[in-house]
């Protein structure tokens, strides 16, 4: 690793690999912070850790087979001249979790439970969320590890920047879901964020490319208007 890091170009390019997983985390954080806050009070921080740790386990795992993760470009059905891929398949069905998961929860927190009662489909075990969470960081990480393994040749440096990523989301996870769970309004904006993800997914399986500038606007530009929002609430309290 230390001849590897010899060279500048490497440097550079653990240095943009370990910013690009970073920004692309923030969607994880604030989906573990969602999923996290199904659970009791006192396993939520534990649920986060496990998540945090199945993504590192998931991400490192997908880096180490990336010869069969290039494969996945490869059509396997064809209709007249549209081809889908595996990585077709696993994006589509991702952004359907996606859009299903955010819209339970936006009914959950729109309607509220009956009786006190939690929603039977929004019950959630330490494990079942763990795994979730494990699930759609793989549809997450996908592009990633794609363009990990075009910004370099050395399995060390990628895996460096995975570890990198995940060790300031270990400690940004607890504040952003603290921040989050006290304002509803910001969890509502999440939960849109996530639709907007899972809608992406989708429109990429269906070859419909919608450039990743135009989401990181529309969010940028929400969480502006949240600021501003939640900026004023402060001044009139």
């Amino acid at each position: 690793m230390i001849e590897i890091l010899a060279s500048p170009e490497n440097w550079a390019s653990l240095l943009t690999l370990t910013v690009l997983e970073i920004v692309l985390g923030v969607d994880n954080i604030i989906f573990l912070a969602i999923l996290a806050s199904r659970l009791p009070k006192e396993k939520q921080k534990l649920g986060r850790r496990l998540g945090l740790g199945a993504a590192l386990m998931t991400r490192l795992a997908l880096l180490a087979s990336i010869a069969w993760i290039v494969t996945l470009n490869d059509p396997v059905i064809m209709i007249g001249d549209f081809g889908l891929s595996w990585r077709d398949v696993i994006l589509f069905v991702g952004g359907l979790f996606l859009l299903a998961k955010a819209t339970l929860e936006i009914h959950h927190e729109v309607e509220g439970d009956d009786d006190g009662k939690e929603v039977g489909a929004l019950k959630a075990t330490l494990w079942v969320v763990v795994l979730q969470i494990a699930v759609i960081d793989i549809i997450f990480s996908l592009d990633t590890v794609m363009t990990a393994v075009g910004m370099s040749d050395h399995f060390e440096i990628m895996a460096t920047a995975v570890v990198a990523a995940v060790i300031v989301m270990v400690f940004a996870a607890e504040p952003i879901a603290h921040f989050v769970e006290e304002h509803p309004t910001v969890k509502m904006l999440a939960l849109s964020f996530l639709i907007l993800i899972g809608v992406s997914l989708i429109a990429d399986a269906m070859h419909f490319h919608i450039p990743k500038a135009y989401l990181y606007f529309a969010v940028a530009f929400s969480i502006g208007v949240e600021s501003l929002n939640l900026w004023a609430k402060n001044r009139r309290i």
